[in-house]
């Protein structure tokens, strides 16, 4: 084991949230206190309990707090807010990032006061997280030692699937001139940033517990596949799978959805019937344990090249194949085959053992 640090990582929600970027902190702070460290976890809390989480992890757990126009918690989706709020939501969110930055001015006050950390990890999205460490780190004295590492599961100004205001770019260089270490889950990604920061930037991929149990795969009575995750229209788009589902499949099957937003799935239950089944959110463990049951698994590919789903490690785990399709749907004729049990056409993961948690954090330490 190599030196022992205290590691400060800040994030807007942690566990018990189902969300990519939630179990990134949480696996983080769990697998860098079995490494040896110290870790405080600093979120956006809800009414959770960590009382017991901290003592069988021994991971200190601060609140960030969080502000009556925002409606995200670590244990909470949909907070309710009053309409006038929502209204002023509606007009100052693209123009002022608002609420995100909210969050953004509550880590620099957390910031000023902190003391004896190493490291400091910030996560996005949001983006304002960084920005506000950005301030702190310029303006407060304590924060000059502390190694910054700014970890983006997407990109801000080069996320294709939004393109806020032209003078976020501003903001974007300032928060990148004071960072120390900018980390992205795949080498692709960097080109959403400005070439004036590239050097800074270090690919460390999403991190995974591989302990996990299974159940024993049995071949399904009828060909039973599943996706998980969240789609977009017309950029990770389920409507081009299901329109096939319903108009070229004669054979019985079931599809199973385990999505948070089940809109453009729900139009076409109606024609599929019993055939599609959209389930919500579940813990990660059971989701694994659910998968593992599948005959195969469906991967919607993003239209963007900057951006890659992070459950293609958790279907990778499960030990089912994966069935990769785009958005306009062409591959009718693997999916046949799937559905006979030919998997040749599955999509591979190259270098897996970059994705397990132990080694990720490795890469966080040695920055």
């Amino acid at each position: 084991m190599g030196v022992k640090m205290n590691v400060l990582i800040i994030a807007q929600a942690i566990y018990p949230k189902l969300s990519p970027r939630a179990h990134r902190a949480t696996e983080l702070a769990k697998e860098l206190v079995s490494q040896g460290h110290n870790v405080t976890l600093c979120a956006v809390l809800g009414k959770y309990d960590y009382t017991n989480f901290q003592k069988e992890n021994k991971i200190k757990i601060e609140n960030l707090g969080v502000s009556e126009f925002e409606w995200v918690t670590s244990d909470l989706d949909n907070r309710n807010i009053s309409l006038w709020r929502k209204g002023i939501i509606f007009f100052l969110q693209r123009i002022l990032a608002f609420p995100d930055i909210l969050i953004g001015i509550r880590v620099a006050k957390y910031l000023r006061n902190i003391k004896g950390y190493d490291k400091i990890i910030t996560l996005a999205v949001p983006h304002s997280i960084h920005w506000g460490a950005a301030y702190a780190k310029r303006k407060y004295e304590n924060l000059a030692t502390v190694t910054w590492i700014a970890d983006c599961g997407d990109p801000f100004m080069g996320n294709p699937f939004d393109s806020p205001p032209f003078y976020f770019e501003w903001v974007e260089r300032f928060w990148c001139r004071m960072v120390d270490y900018i980390t992205v889950p795949t080498s692709t990604a960097i080109d959403a940033y400005y070439s004036d920061f590239r050097n800074k930037i270090k690919v460390i991929p999403q991190g995974f517990s591989f302990v996990n149990e299974l159940s024993l795969y049995r071949v399904n009575r009828i060909p039973t596949f599943a996706y998980s995750g969240m789609v977009y229209p017309h950029k990770r788009d389920p409507r081009g799978f299901l329109k096939y589902l319903i108009h070229s499949v004669s054979f019985d099957f079931k599809f199973i959805v385990y999505t948070n937003k089940p809109k453009l799935f729900e139009e076409y239950r109606g024609k599929l019937d019993n055939k599609l089944e959209i389930r919500t959110y579940i813990p990660r463990k059971e989701l694994l344990y659910e998968l593992s049951k599948m005959d195969f698994l469906i991967n919607i590919e993003n239209e963007s090249s900057v951006q890659q789903p992070s459950k293609l490690i958790d279907y990778y785990l499960s030990g089912r194949p994966i069935l990769s399709i785009t958005s306009q749907f062409r591959q009718g004729e693997s999916f046949l085959n799937f559905c006979k049990g030919n998997y040749e056409e599955q999509l591979l993961i190259a270098d897996v053992h970059q994705y397990d948690i132990v080694n990720v954090c490795k890469e966080f330490m040695r920055l």
